[in-house]
C-alpha cells in the first residue's frame, strides 16, 4: 500500500473502533454507521453507484432489516474480528482492492479477480461417500511456500480475499495460521467440515482476527451422519457452540440436491443455523462433475424455482418470526445480481491442489499451473481469455453457468484454447459434462425465462439460444 492508501485504512480503522465500542447505544451506532457511508462516499463514490449510498442511508435512518442485521452481527462478533473483517474483506479487498484489480484488467486485457479460491490439500480426516478426495488418496499439496507466493503476487495486484477448501484445509491449520499472521491486511474464509475445530485453534483465530469459516453441513443428524460417519452432525453443532460461544464469523456451506431441498430450505433448518451463530449460509447447487456424478441428484425446474423463491423469502423476512435471521446466498441463482457467471477471473477463479488454476471450483480444465507460472501469467491464459470474451454466458442470468446451463459453451471454449482436463479422479471430456448436462439445461431454460421476465420486465434480451 502507498501512504495515502495507508492513510485511509488508518481513517476508516478509527472510524470503526468507534462503531465498535458503541455496539450498545444504537443511538450512536447509527450517527457512526452513517458517517461511515459518508465517508465511504466521499472516497468511493465514483466507483459505487450513488443509489447503494442512498438505500445505505434510509436503511440506517428508518432502522431496517439490514441495519439490525449489521448490528446484530457485531454484538455477535469478536471486537477484534469484526474489524478486521470490515478492514480486509471490507475496506482492502471489495472498495481498495477492487479498483486496483479492475485498473489492472483493463490495463493487461484479461479478468483479474478480487477473489482467489485455492485448495492448499487434498488431505481430509473423514471418507465421506462419494467424495472425490476420499477416492483419491490424499496425496496432493499445494506447498507453503508457494501458497504465500500466491498472495503476495496477489497482494501487489490488489487481490486480498482468499477462500480455501480442499479436501479439508484445517488439516493445513499450521501453515494457514501461518499465511494469515503473514498477510495481516487480507482476509481467508475457510470451507471446512468442523471437525478439527477446538478451543486452541479457535482461540489462534480470534487473536489474528482476519479468518472466517464456512462450516459444511447437507442438512439434519440423519442425513450428514449417513455420509459422513455415525456422530459427525453433533461434532459439527459443537464446534458451531464454540465458534459463537469465541465470538468468530462463521457461516454454513450447503450443497442442495434433489433430495435434500425440503430439508435445507425448512424454517426449521434455518432456525437451527441461527441457533448456532451463523450469520451467512451459502448454498451451492449440485453440479454433476466427475466421471461418476450422478445426474438423479440435479434437482428438478420446480425445485430450482422454489429454491430461488424461498432464497429470497428468508432474506426478507425471520424464519421464526421472531426478527432473527441470517444472509443465505445462492451460488447459482443469484447470478442476476452479479451480471451472470463470475468465474475465469471475473470476480473469482480456483487453484486446485495441484496447483492448476481453473475458471471455477466446478470446471476442471486448465492452460496453466501456478508452480511453474505466475500469478499474472495463469490469469492470462487462454482459457480465461476466452471466459472475457464470452461472458456473460447468457443474457438471462438465471441461467450463467457455461457448464449448467448452457454446456454447449463450455466443450466450445475447451477445444478453442485446447485445454486439458485437471479432475483429480480422471480426465473428463467436456462432450461427457455436456451429455449430463443438456437436458437439465433444456428442461430449465421456460423457467428460468418465466423468472427472469417476472424479475426484469424491462429487459429486452432473451435467451441466448
Amino acid at each position: 500500500m502507498n501512504f495515502l492508501h495507508m492513510a485511509e485504512r488508518k481513517g476508516f480503522a478509527l472510524l470503526a473502533d468507534q462503531i465498535i465500542a458503541h455496539r450498545n447505544d444504537q443511538e450512536k451506532w447509527t450517527s457512526d454507521m452513517l458517517h461511515l457511508v459518508d465517508m465511504s462516499e466521499k472516497f468511493l463514490g465514483s466507483f459505487y453507484g450513488k443509489d447503494i449510498y442512498v438505500q445505505a442511508r434510509k436503511q440506517l435512518k428508518e432502522n431496517g432489516r439490514w441495519a439490525r442485521f449489521a448490528l446484530h452481527a457485531l454484538q455477535s462478533v469478536h471486537p477484534r474480528v469484526a474489524k478486521t473483517a470490515a478492514l480486509n474483506g471490507g475496506f482492502q479487498a471489495a472498495f481498495l482492492g477492487r479498483q486496483k484489480t479492475l485498473s489492472l484488467s483493463e490495463k493487461y486485457g484479461i479478468n483479474i479477480p478480487w477473489i482467489i479460491l485455492m485448495d492448499p490439500t487434498s488431505r481430509c480426516n473423514m471418507h465421506c461417500t462419494g467424495c472425490w478426495a476420499a477416492e483419491y488418496g490424499h496425496t496432493l499439496d499445494i506447498s507453503y511456500e508457494t501458497l504465500d507466493q500466491i498472495i503476495s503476487e496477489g497482494e501487489n495486484m490488489g487481490i486480498y480475499f482468499y477462500m480455501m477448501t480442499g479436501g479439508e484445509p484445517m488439516t493445513r491449520w499450521n501453515d494457514i495460521r501461518k499465511l494469515a499472521a503473514s498477510h495481516p491486511c487480507c482476509e481467508f474464509m475457510l470451507f471446512t467440515n468442523a471437525t478439527l475445530i477446538n478451543p486452541e485453534n479457535v482461540q489462534e483465530m480470534t487473536a489474528l482476527g482476519n479468518i472466517a469459516l464456512s462450516i459444511s453441513i447437507e442438512g439434519f443428524e440423519e442425513t450428514n451422519d449417513s455420509r459422513r460417519g455415525k456422530g459427525c452432525f453433533r461434532r459439527v453443532m459443537k464446534a458451531m457452540d464454540l465458534l459463537h460461544r469465541q465470538g468468530m464469523l462463521f457461516g454454513s456451506s450447503t450443497c442442495y440436491t434433489k433430495k435434500n431441498i425440503p430439508d435445507v430450505m425448512s424454517d426449521r433448518f434455518f432456525n437451527l443455523l441461527i441457533d448456532r451463530g451463523c450469520l451467512f449460509a451459502w448454498f451451492f447447487h449440485y453440479m454433476p462433475v466427475g466421471q461418476d456424478a450422478a445426474s438423479a441428484l440435479l434437482p428438478t425446474p420446480d425445485q430450482r424455482a422454489y429454491v430461488y423463491h424461498r432464497i429470497r423469502e428468508v432474506r426478507r423476512s425471520s424464519p421464526d418470526g421472531q426478527g432473527r435471521f441470517l444472509f443465505p446466498m445462492d451460488f447459482q441463482n443469484d447470478g442476476e445480481f452479479v451480471n451472470g457467471c463470475i468465474a475465469g477471473g471475473r470476480c473469482y477463479c480456483h487453484i486446485n491442489s495441484n496447483g492448476d488454476m481453473e475458471p471455477c471450483v466446478f470446471i476442471h480444465y486448465s492452460n496453466m499451473n501456478i508452480k511453474n507460472h505466475s500469478l499474472l501469467e495463469c490469469l492470462s491464459q487462454p482459457l480465461f481469455r476466452v471466459y472475457k470474451k464470452r461472458q456473460p454466458f447468457n443474457h438471462n442470468h438465471l441461467r450463467p453457468c457455461p457448464m449448467l446451463e448452457n454446456p454447449e459453451i463450455l466443450g466450445q471454449m475447451i477445444r478453442e484454447v485446447h485445454a486439458p482436463s485437471t479432475d483429480l479422479m480422471a480426465p473428463e471430456q467436456p462432450d461427457n459434462l455436456f451429455q449430463k448436462c443438456v437436458s437439465y439445461a433444456a428442461a430449465w431454460t421456460p423457467e428460468a425465462e418465466k423468472l427472469w421476465k417476472e424479475s426484469h420486465p424491462e429487459s429486452t434480451h432473451g435467451s441466448n439460444s
